[in-house]
């Protein structure tokens, strides 16, 4: 398969599970049947339209993915919609373009093992750019300031706070663990991969206390949300339909937009979960 034909399978399938992360239904969070947090679908899908060329470049080093992506993102709507995405798709659009092992998780553990200052500059430069809320500071390597590590190393430094940051360092084992198995367990079980988003997001909600959630609200506040969500998953798990459960996911929604609780980080987790389910789908033939 040439280049060009490569970037458009990963470009499509990038653009495809940015569009799942709005129709799919996920509470809390942004979808097309219920906007919130002061954007609405619209605001994704045109952040999406902007910045998956970017993420899926032939050729950019992954900070520069990351750092275009949010320029034409700000540019188009704004506010930060996907910061968190572009973190981490931009080296999943890197490996998928690396030559070597078939298998796409050897590609990305040698992207990530490949990062370095330049990398952590340009992404330094995103973050400040998308302002996110709740980011604090920190004594060694603080985004306000230029960095001297690797962007590898800057994000092991923030793992133990940053379920993204988490992700280049373990190979974004929680992804693999976690998101795939889910989305395939469920598009297989409910033959549809929009549900399949829907169970994947609450699986990582229910897992972890969401990043977002905490620098905005704290742990007290995450630790509530991740055990609401255990009990929403479970209900779903317990479906032959999820549609019979629709008004409890409504009522979780509502419980969290009336008090501003946006569950970000898992969602971000969500779309990498489905942009490698894609990816490992159409580009096997490589």
């Amino acid at each position: 398969m040439d280049v060009a034909s490569k970037a458009r399978r990963i470009e499509t399938s990038f653009a495809e599970a940015c569009r799942l992360d709005v129709v799919a239904f996920k509470p809390g969070n942004v979808s097309l049947l219920s906007s919130g947090h002061g954007m609405n679908a619209e605001d994704f899908l045109i952040s999406a339209r902007v910045a998956v060329p970017s993420l899926a470049h032939p050729t950019s080093p992954v900070g520069e993915r990351v750092e275009n992506a949010i320029v034409a993102t700000r540019e188009a709507v704004k506010c930060n919609t996907n910061l968190g995405i572009a973190l981490l798709l931009a080296p999943l659009g890197k490996a998928a373009f690396d030559k070597g092992s078939a298998d796409l998780r050897v590609r990305l553990s040698r992207v990530l093992g490949r990062l370095n200052v330049d990398d952590a500059v340009h992404c330094y430069r995103a973050i400040r750019l998308a302002e996110p809320a709740g980011m604090g500071t920190v004594d060694h390597q603080d985004i306000s300031g230029k960095p001297t590590l690797g962007l590898r190393e800057v994000m092991r430094l923030a793992s133990q706070r940053d379920l993204i940051a988490m992700q280049y360092v373990n190979n974004y084992d929680d992804i693999y663990r976690i998101g795939l198995p889910n989305l395939e367990r469920f598009r297989k079980r409910w033959r549809s991969l929009v549900w399949a988003c829907t169970a994947c997001y609450l699986s990582f909600l229910a897992a972890f206390e969401d990043s977002h959630i905490v620098r905005k609200h704290g742990t007290g506040v995450a630790g509530t949300v991740r055990r609401r969500a255990s009990e929403v998953e479970k209900a779903l798990e317990a479906c032959e339909n999820p549609r019979q459960i629709r008004h409890l996911l409504n009522t979780f929604d509502r419980e969290l937009k009336v008090n501003s609780v946006n569950p970000g980080t898992s969602a971000d987790l969500t779309v990498a979960s489905v942009s490698v389910l894609l990816l490992n789908e159409r580009l096997r033939e490589l």
